[in-house]
């Protein structure tokens, strides 16, 4: 039983031996996950002559700057292989002229363009009032004759003046009153205007008023017993003695 029980137990995978992690020490080959150190190799054994040897090539080796140790450094080269000749197998490779996709049938339910060919001159030709394309000119962007366009600042040259004109004579100019000033409302916000009105007409009566003269308050005995009435007294004497009578307090 013992020996079926190890049997039984005994792990399938393979073991540690045969993983192949890569390795941490050196350089080549180094697993790209762990860090690594600066890597250094043993000089050979330096000779035990009193005079050295030197069997280095020399300066008259020029080695490339684009040479590093891993290889030639820059953008790839290329150059022109000679032409191939023409045999039986060589296969012909067809130019762009070969080709028809218009004529290739739909595929994969796509939807195949609208085509259309020309049809030919009709008989009965009516001249058509429209002008060709080549008929058409855009306005010339020269000077500030285009309104849509901006254009610098144009001058022309002008006529010489007349002899005695208002270029010589002052006189001649004409006085402020012959210019006309633009409207403010024109290019500014508009102020309020106002106009007179003619005289209006107060609004009167047509009835007849009676005037001051024709009142008599002396003879109105609405509030009063009888009306009020007024004599002519006596005229007095300017030297007549006054009464005077002693008052007693």
């Amino acid at each position: 039983m013992a020996p079926y029980s190890v049997f039984l137990f005994m792990p399938a995978g393979p073991g540690p031996g045969r993983y192949a992690l890569p390795p941490t020490v050196g350089y080549i080959n180094h697993d790209y996950t762990k860090p690594s150190s600066p890597a250094y190799s043993f000089h050979s054994r330096m000779s035990s002559n009193m005079v050295s040897v030197d069997s280095s090539p020399g300066p008259q080796y020029h080695v490339d700057a684009k040479m590093t140790r891993f290889g030639r450094d820059g953008a790839p080269s290329y150059s022109m292989l000679g032409k191939k000749k023409k045999t039986a197998d060589t296969f012909q490779t067809p130019g762009p002229g070969a080709y028809s996709p218009e004529k290739a049938p739909p595929l994969n339910l796509h939807y195949r363009p609208p085509s259309y060919t020309m049809a030919f001159r009709t008989r009965y030709r009516i001249v058509d009032p429209v002008p060709p394309p080549n008929r058409y000119t855009l306005p010339n962007l020269f000077s500030s004759h285009v309104p849509h366009k901006r254009s610098s600042a144009s001058f022309t040259m002008s006529a010489r003046r007349k002899a005695g004109g208002p270029s010589e004579d002052l006189s001649m100019t004409p006085g402020p009153s012959r210019y006309n000033r633009t409207d403010p409302s024109i290019y500014l916000n508009r102020q309020p205007s106002f106009s007179m009105q003619s005289r209006s007409n107060i609004p009167t009566d047509a009835t007849s008023k009676p005037g001051p003269g024709t009142h008599s308050p002396e003879k109105v005995t609405a509030h009063l017993h009888r009306a009020p009435s007024f004599s002519m007294g006596v005229r007095h004497s300017e030297f007549v003695t006054p009464l005077i009578v002693d008052v007693l307090d």
